[in-house]
């Protein structure tokens, strides 16, 4: 039996992770990666339906953004108490990013692990997965998106999304 093409990028990763489980040396932080945003998917699929996340503590931060420079972010719903916690936790990302939908309903794109800017002491910014946050200062926060429901031309891990549009367009 073939998979449905929405899975394949999913049994792929679950393969790598197998495969590779308990891998030391240079596929090692690969690795760790592949079975992160794995977990990133495993806990957010839930939120693909808006109203659990609401029901579970997401608030609309802002409406469909496009950044001076970047492009077009979507929709961004946060979770305050996971915001506020100071921790970039897989198992509950701060918040979530959708893309208007052209039935009316947001589509879930990806997650966002986010620190308050206060929180942070260290010279240079946080990193999640290797990868450095940027820092939003609009929002007082350290932020790094990551596209794991809708596949990035820019990357996985790019601030904002060529696919994803803001307006009458979307």
């Amino acid at each position: 039996m073939t998979p449905k093409p929405a899975y394949r990028h999913a049994f792929a990763v679950l393969a790598v992770t197998t495969l590779f489980a308990g891998c030391e040396g240079p596929l090692g932080p690969a690795i760790e990666q592949y079975r992160t945003i794995a977990k990133l998917r495993n806990v957010t699929a839930q939120y693909k339906d808006l109203d659990v996340a609401i029901a579970e503590g997401f608030v609309l931060l802002h409406e469909c953004e496009v950044r001076p420079g970047e492009g077009a972010v979507g929709i961004l719903y946060v979770h305050m108490d996971r915001f506020l916690d100071g921790e970039l936790d897989p198992d509950a990302p701060d918040g979530l990013l959708y893309a208007p939908g052209g039935d009316g309903n947001p589509e879930l794109t990806g997650v966002e692990v986010a620190l308050p800017m206060s929180m942070w002491t260290e010279p240079g910014p946080p990193e999640f997965l290797g990868v450095p946050l940027q820092e939003e200062a609009e929002f007082g926060a350290w932020g790094l998106h990551i596209w794991v429901w809708r596949d990035n031309p820019d990357g996985m891990f790019a601030q904002a999304h060529p696919d994803v549009a803001c307006g009458p367009e979307a």
